[in-house]
């Protein structure tokens, strides 16, 4: 396998406003957008070529990733003009493969942190003369997800749609959003309209007989796509709870437990720990403490602010005495003096808070 396909073209509605400026794989995480890690990741698994699948804000894509060359690799993007859903958007980009009919295309999703090992899963894929083959990942609650239930041999037997009564919940299997196709498989998918993965393309190849694996890995599996999950998925890649080649490397001596870019400042008294990073020209002020946040480039935590679980948009600024848990705050927000805003808090781009103006107690 040389050659994959990066699903990016959702719009990321549930981590507005962070996504309201930046396509969803293109925020941040852990010091590089997102996608960094997921390309630098192929990479090492031997992909040498990506084709983007875009559609919101598309442009941003090839204006920060070039060519690939600074990555190592062979970038193409295409651009889709209507939602045309997982499958649909595979097909899409077919024309752009140069893969043969019988060798094998990656495709995964660009909104999971994984560390589901791809070189492992294409040979199983080989091996085991499979048309498709999934990564599945086991999950304690699968009702938000899609069960991918599979026999003894690993053959996958059928794909249930987020099941909610007890009695349809047969497996804890998830279609873990990453998948190896024999070329010629993509090019049967209907072109030029919406098709989703898991209600028409791999339950129709299941109908007609075709080999579809299901390779189950329990390495370490995050969907990105809550604010909540955004925020532990960048501080377990800064703490080391899952690798990523393209974690920045700074001195680690004075912060072992926070990664601190280039430019920023924080006061000899402040704390940083458990995964926080401290973006580009960030600064901390005295006497604050930040755990386990993301800080974009610019942002400013006034002197005794509290932040914790929480991701703090690019040039956004928390005033002194503030405390932040579970919050998501906007670029160029500005949260005044004294407030307390709690889990599930957004502040819009822009936005403004006066001093002393919110504060929830933590029984309500």
């Amino acid at each position: 396998m040389t050659e994959a396909i990066l699903l990016v073209g959702g719009k990321g509605t549930r981590l507005r406003p962070l996504t309201v400026n930046t396509p969803k794989p293109m925020l941040p995480v852990a010091g590089v957008p997102f996608l960094t890690h997921q390309l630098m990741r192929a990479r090492a698994a031997g992909v040498h070529r990506v084709v983007f699948a875009t559609a919101y804000k598309a442009e941003v894509f090839e204006e920060y990733f070039g060519d690939g060359s600074d990555l190592g690799l062979e970038l193409e993007y295409v651009t889709e003009d209507v939602p045309l859903d997982t499958a649909g958007a595979i097909r899409n980009v077919a024309g752009k493969l140069t893969s043969a009919p019988d060798e094998p295309v990656l495709a995964f999703n660009g909104d999971i942190l994984s560390g589901v090992d791809v070189r492992a899963l294409v040979e199983a894929h080989t091996a085991r003369g499979a048309d498709v083959t999934l990564h599945l990942s086991r999950v304690t609650d699968p009702r938000p997800f899609g069960l991918v239930p599979t026999d003894g041999d690993g053959w996958v037997t059928a794909f249930l749609e987020k099941p909610q009564r007890p009695e349809d919940i047969v497996t804890d299997q998830i279609n873990a959003g990453c998948y190896v196709f024999q070329r010629w498989r993509i090019d049967e998918i209907p072109f030029g309209r919406r098709v989703s993965v898991e209600r028409e393309t791999f339950p129709g190849l299941l109908a007609s007989g075709a080999k579809v694996l299901g390779v189950v890995e329990q390495s370490y599996w995050l969907d990105l796509g809550t604010p909540a999950a955004f925020a532990k998925g960048s501080a377990d890649l800064v703490m080391g709870r899952v690798t990523s080649p393209a974690v920045p490397g700074p001195d680690r001596r004075e912060y072992p437990e926070a990664l601190v870019l280039a430019g920023a400042e924080i006061a000899e008294d402040a704390v940083v720990d458990a995964g926080t990073t401290v973006g580009s020209g960030a600064v901390v002020g005295a006497g604050a403490r930040v755990g386990a946040s993301v800080l974009d480039a610019g942002s400013v935590i006034g002197p005794g602010a509290r932040v914790t679980d929480s991701i703090v948009g690019v040039g956004a600024r928390i005033g002194a005495g503030t405390v932040l848990d579970g919050v998501v705050v906007g670029d160029g927000a500005l949260v005044g003096a004294e407030n307390e805003l709690l889990a599930g808090t957004r502040v819009w781009c822009g936005a403004v808070i006066p001093d002393k103006a919110v504060r929830f107690s933590s029984d309500e």
